[in-house]
C-alpha cells in the first residue's frame, strides 16, 4: 500500500481517511522545519507527500524523488512553494486545497482591521499598565468604520468574502482590482472596478488578496505607498512578498500611511526588526485561514487528493501547470 508522509502535524481527520484506506502513514513529530536533505530522503522513499506552504519544494528536491513518488499534496490554497515545472517534468502531479479558507481568511482580514482602527492592542496595554485613571473624552479616538471607502486588491473567493462582510456589515464604498470584471459583484454590493492606483489613492482601506506570481511580487512598494492616504491602512493576509517590506517599514516610520496589519511577511518566518518595534502595525502568525473548521476540510481534501490519485480519478485540488 502507498506510504505517505506529512511534514508537518495536521487534523487527524485526514489522517485517518487515509489510515482507513490502508496506507501507510507518517508525520513529522518534532514541530520544526525539515531540512533539505531531510526532505530528499523523504521525497526519495514515499509515495506521496503533504507538504505545508513553508516547506520549499524546489528543482534539487524534486530531482531526489524516485519514481514510486506520484503525489505533493500541498496543504495549502497556495503553492508558489513548489517548482510546478519540476514535479511536472518527473511525472509528480500536484495538488492544492482550494476553496477551503475564504471565510476564514476574510474574517482576520477584518480581524486585523478592528483592531488596527479601534487601537485594540494599544488600548489593552494602556489599562494592563495601569493607565487607566478615569474617562478621557479624546482618548484613543478613531473614525468608525461605517462608510469608509475600501480598496479590494484581488477579487478571489477571499475578496468577495471582504467585500460582503464590508458592504453587509458596514455600507463601506468598494473599490476593487482583479484582472476580470465581475458585474454581479458590482450590481449586489455597489463596487467599483479601477485601476490599482485609483484605489491606492482612494481607499481608507487597501487590502491584499492576490496569490503571488512575477506579476504581484512587491506590488506594493514605495511608489504605491507614497499613493496612499497618510490615513490609510495597509492589509496583507495574502503572501508576504507581495509586499516590499523595506518599503513598508519606511511608509510606517515616516507617516505616508497611518498603519498596517500583517499575517505574512516578505522573509517569513524572519520578520523585520524595525515592524517587531512600531506601534502602528499589528502582526499575526500566518494564522488568517487558523480555524478549526478550515483545517479540518484542508486536511480531508489534501488527503482525499492523495486517494483520488492513488485510485485513477481527477482530485479536485489538481494543480495545472
Amino acid at each position: 500500500m502507498p506510504k505517505i508522509y506529512i511534514t508537518d502535524k495536521i487534523p487527524e481527520n485526514g489522517i485517518q481517511l487515509l489510515r482507513l484506506k490502508g496506507y501507510d502513514v507518517e508525520t513529522n513529530q518534532l514541530g520544526k522545519d525539515i531540512s533539505s536533505d531531510d526532505l530528499k530522503r523523504i521525497f526519495s522513499s514515499f509515495n506521496a507527500v503533504i507538504t505545508m506552504v513553508n516547506d520549499q519544494i524546489d528543482e534539487k528536491i524534486i530531482k531526489a524523488a524516485s519514481t514510486k513518488l506520484k503525489v505533493i499534496a500541498n496543504f495549502a490554497v497556495g503553492y508558489d512553494n513548489i517548482d510546478l515545472i519540476s514535479a511536472s517534468k518527473k511525472g509528480i502531479i500536484v495538488t492544492n486545497t482550494p476553496g477551503v479558507a475564504s471565510e476564514s481568511v476574510a474574517e482576520h482580514t477584518f480581524a486585523l482591521i478592528f483592531a488596527l482602527n479601534k487601537q485594540i492592542l494599544a488600548a489593552d496595554r494602556f489599562v494592563g499598565n495601569g493607565q487607566f485613571k478615569k474617562f478621557v473624552p479624546n482618548l484613543f479616538l478613531s473614525r468608525q468604520l461605517w462608510g469608509q471607502t475600501i480598496g479590494i486588491i484581488g477579487l478571489g473567493r477571499i475578496g468577495t468574502f471582504v467585500g460582503q462582510i464590508a458592504y453587509g456589515g458596514f455600507r463601506m464604498q468598494i473599490l476593487y482590482f482583479d484582472i476580470k470584471r465581475s458585474e454581479d459583484f458590482e450590481l449586489i454590493y455597489e463596487a467599483k472596478l479601477c485601476e490599482l492606483d485609483t484605489i491606492l489613492k482612494d481607499a481608507d482601506i487597501v487590502t491584499l488578496h492576490v496569490p503571488l506570481s512575477k506579476n504581484t511580487h512587491h506590488l506594493i512598494g514605495k511608489r504605491e505607498l507614497k499613493l496612499m492616504k497618510d490615513s490609510a491602512i495597509l492589509i496583507n493576509t495574502a503572501r508576504g512578498l507581495i509586499v516590499d517590506e523595506e518599503a513598508l517599514v519606511w511608509a510606517l516610520k515616516s507617516g505616508e500611511i497611518a498603519g498596517a496589519g500583517l499575517d505574512v511577511f516578505e522573509h517569513e518566518p524572519n520578520i523585520s526588526a524595525d515592524l517587531l518595534q512600531l506601534d502602528n502595525v499589528i502582526l499575526t502568525p500566518h494564522t488568517a485561514s487558523a480555524t478549526i473548521e478550515t483545517r479540518e476540510k484542508m486536511s480531508q481534501i489534501a488527503a482525499q487528493n492523495i486517494i483520488d490519485v492513488f485510485e485513477g480519478r481527477e482530485p479536485m485540488g489538481l494543480v495545472k501547470v
